[in-house]
């Protein structure tokens, strides 16, 4: 047993239970909280001999403000800051290093846009999610415009040049084909597109991506149509996509009810499609 007899004022417990306290009474050194917590609770009841009132609530006043400081030095150790956690977040997405990053600038029309769809639905969107999740130094701007021809997308484009893109996607023409415009124009106008691109900034890479109409407008334009794609990507000296809506033109089940835009599911597929060439570039 322990016994301890301090200024008239005298109690035992066990050798672990004992506080040592000046003579008025301070709190100078804690050997354990065993004793005031067995007295508090009354878990184990140790012998208390002539020991006032007024003191076990000083004890309990001492120990409550020791707990509490206790607990606030380990909280304030272990644990960041809120501030600290979003200043480290808004480091992560500062404007200075989303720009840092190098963009891949997809231009075409409402095929890109992802006509009737969410923006992240779309070819351009799934391509942006998939850098996103390789934490690759890229990222993605939409420029599709749904209605777009190549001679409206040639006087828009030097607004969407303003910023070197690393990566050029160009989707256009399609509209040309439905309207039955003069393949003459839009071969013309493609390879003007291209050509500005390649001016304004020579190393940027440019994808063309091929495309295909119903034979609508006769069989002669629709295979010349086809043909011209093939036909830019070799005299401007760009890769090529033979045609982008491989496996999901033609098919209900990957269309919208006009049954010329892709369903999100028909998305998918034109990203499985796109992806391969864009991750060559980028390793390139």
């Amino acid at each position: 047993m322990y016994h301890t007899e301090h200024n008239n004022f005298k109690y035992t417990g066990n050798s672990y239970s004992a506080f040592f306290w000046s003579k008025n009474y301070k709190f100078e050194n804690l050997i354990s909280l065993n004793l005031l917590i067995k007295y508090v609770f009354s878990f184990e009841k140790p012998t208390l001999i002539q020991l006032p009132k007024s003191l076990i609530m000083k004890y309990i006043f001492d120990l409550s403000l020791y707990l509490s400081l206790s607990f606030l030095v380990f909280s304030s150790c272990s644990s960041p800051s809120h501030e600290a956690v979003e200043n480290e977040r808004t480091e992560e997405n500062t404007p200075e290093k989303t720009a840092s990053k190098a963009l891949i600038l997809f231009f075409g029309n409402s095929l890109t846009a992802g006509y009737g769809l969410e923006e992240e639905e779309s070819f351009p969107g799934l391509v942006a999610a998939r850098i996103d999740s390789l934490e690759l130094p890229y990222r993605v701007i939409n420029g599709g415009l749904s209605g777009e021809t190549t001679a409206s997308g040639l006087s828009r484009l030097d607004w969407f040049l303003e910023e070197k893109p690393s990566i050029f996607v160009l989707e256009l023409g399609g509209n040309d084909g439905l309207r039955g415009i003069s393949l003459t124009e839009t071969k013309k106008n493609l390879k003007s597109i291209i050509s500005l691109v390649k001016t304004r900034y020579p190393d940027t890479k440019i994808l063309l991506a091929g495309m295909q109409i119903p034979p609508n407008m006769g069989q002669e334009y629709t295979k010349e149509f086809q043909e011209m794609y093939p036909t830019i990507a070799e005299e401007e000296n760009v890769k090529l996509i033979p045609f982008l809506l491989e496996g999901v033109a033609g098919d209900p089940d990957l269309n919208l009810p006009d049954g010329i835009h892709p369903t999100a599911e028909g998305h998918e597929i034109v990203f499985e499609t796109i992806w391969p060439y864009i991750e060559a570039m980028i390793e390139g």
